[in-house]
């Protein structure tokens, strides 16, 4: 066995790039290789594609962007690449939904530097791993069986978007999409949440926990 091989190779897709600096240094310092890193997910998603890296760590906030996408393509598209999600989010629901999109692994940021290194292990092993307190809260998830369960990460992305005030222009400049497109989703959305009006699609996006309240 080549004793000079990366444990791993990985890519790092994180909008912070000081963090990507601290992560990368932790990561080398512990053998393992990073093969790319940004903090564009449109960006990322090629590169990963075409880098192919063992392991990807994700934050789930990219620009306005949610690192779901991600993870759903890589599901659909049966990908080698395993992810480990390292976010701020301690939403029930994003860990959940992130489990059920295929991450292997989900970390909650300001942890140690060895519940990463471990969780790299571990998965690396076929195994999944959730950082302190995430089990806690995957038992607090709501039922998979409620509207925003059966939403995509675009569709998702857009109710939060939208729930956040951005105009059809805005969402359509952000996802690559025409406001006309973006427009019909969000008729569609409305009407699959029941939420007839704006200010009802920010009262379920906050009640299901898909945005935070502001001064949170």
């Amino acid at each position: 066995m080549d004793q000079s091989a990366p444990m791993s190779r990985c890519y790092l897709l994180d909008d912070h790039a000081l963090l990507r600096d601290g992560l990368r240094l932790v990561l080398e310092k512990n053998g393992h290789q990073v093969v790319g890193e940004g903090g564009d997910l449109t960006r990322g998603s090629v590169e990963i594609r075409v880098l192919e890296p063992e392991i990807v760590v994700l934050d789930l906030h990219l620009n306005g962007r949610s690192g779901l996408e991600l993870l759903e393509e890589l599901r659909k598209r049966r990908s080698t690449t395993r992810a480990i999600v390292l976010t701020m989010s301690a939403q029930p629901r994003n860990v959940a939904e992130c489990m059920r999109q295929g991450a292997s692994g989900y970390l909650l940021k300001g942890g140690p530097n060895q519940e990463l290194l471990l969780a790299l292990r571990q998965v690396l092993a076929g195994k999944t791993f959730l950082g302190e307190g995430v089990s806690d809260l995957m038992a607090a998830a709501p039922p998979e069986g409620d509207g925003v369960a059966s939403l995509s990460a675009r569709e998702r992305q857009i109710v939060v978007l939208v729930a956040q005030g951005q105009s059809s222009t805005e969402i359509g400049r952000l996802l690559h999409l025409s406001p006309k497109t973006v427009d019909t989703y969000r008729s569609r959305l409305m009407a699959k949440l029941g939420t007839p009006d704006l200010a009802a699609l920010v009262r379920y996006a906050l009640t299901k926990g898909m945005i935070e309240p502001e001064g949170s």
